[in-house]
């Protein structure tokens, strides 16, 4: 018996080395020698985002946002962007504008407006968020890029807009296209010209994407679903330019523009889509 349980593992230990012995000599690097399966580390599973990255925190108060655009739209937008030139020709004391001041004069309003509203959110938005959040590069998004979606946007809204503009002409009947005050605005010198780039391409799209998208397109998305949110801040941003007979395409911008910043997460897509837009409108009715 004695000898029985020494030989049994005697002759285990011998078939063992005989094994390793073969696989030393048929593999001699130790990684195939191994007996643990190296783990994979280059597949991980991605959980798969929907369409809005936008965050849940916003930057300002949510009790208080109705009464934050309503305050800006009628407070703000409203006495300047309506009332500005009216009040410019009341201090120069003429009758009307020429059209060179008249562009100067919508330079200066526009910068006036934005800098309210930038003191407004310093004052009563979220401590947390700042300005540059809007146009930060958030984890989340980096696969999205920003130019591709200001591309795509872009895109897509020459196209709707045209299609709109065709079936309201079928429906409605044609009608004219260009601003005629806009027309001879553009008309009277370089002076005028650079002024009209600099409202309509730059100042305009910051800040009508600062207050429309930056902030209450963000703050409504935290409390409603992103297809909600996106329609209700196109019907007020289309509303705030009370212009009844642009209502649609107006909107349709709106839509174009919240659909872009929910899925890029970046304002830089909007303004981008924004400017270029004016810019082609500006071109149009300087060549037309």
């Amino acid at each position: 018996m004695n000898g029985l349980l020494v030989r049994g593992p005697a002759i285990c230990l011998s078939s063992l080395k005989f094994t390793q012995d073969f696989q030393s000599h048929l593999y001699p690097s130790k990684f195939f020698r191994s007996t643990a399966y190296p783990k994979c580390n280059c597949i991980k599973n991605k959980v798969p985002e929907g369409f809005s990255v936008l965050k849940s925190d916003t930057p300002c108060d949510r009790g208080s946002l109705w009464s934050s655009m309503a305050f800006y739209l009628f407070s703000v937008h409203v006495p300047l962007s309506f009332g500005g030139l009216s009040a410019v020709t009341s201090v120069l004391h003429c009758s009307a504008l020429d059209p060179q001041t008249e562009a100067l004069s919508l330079v200066v309003l526009q910068m006036l407006e934005l800098i309210v509203v930038l003191l407004l959110l310093r004052c009563t938005g979220n401590p947390q968020y700042k300005l540059c959040d809007f146009f930060q590069e958030k984890q989340s998004t980096r696969e999205r890029n920003w130019l591709l979606a200001s591309a795509l946007g872009f895109v897509f809204l020459v196209v709707l807009v045209f299609v709109t503009s065709i079936i309201a002409d079928t429906l409605v009947g044609t009608k004219e296209v260009n601003n005629p005050i806009l027309k001879e605005i553009l008309s009277s010198g370089p002076i005028s010209i650079t002024s009209c780039i600099l409202v309509y391409c730059i100042i305009t799209p910051l800040l009508e994407e600062i207050v429309y998208r930056g902030v209450f397109l963000t703050a409504l998305s935290s409390t409603m679903k992103w297809q909600e949110a996106v329609i209700i801040s196109s019907v007020v941003f289309s509303a705030a330019h009370f212009s009844a007979e642009n209502f649609i395409q107006l909107f349709i911008i709106g839509l174009i523009l919240a659909c872009s910043y929910c899925w890029s997460g970046n304002l830089k897509s909007c303004i981008v889509i924004h400017s270029l837009y004016n810019a082609l409108t500006l071109l149009i009715t300087y060549t037309s």
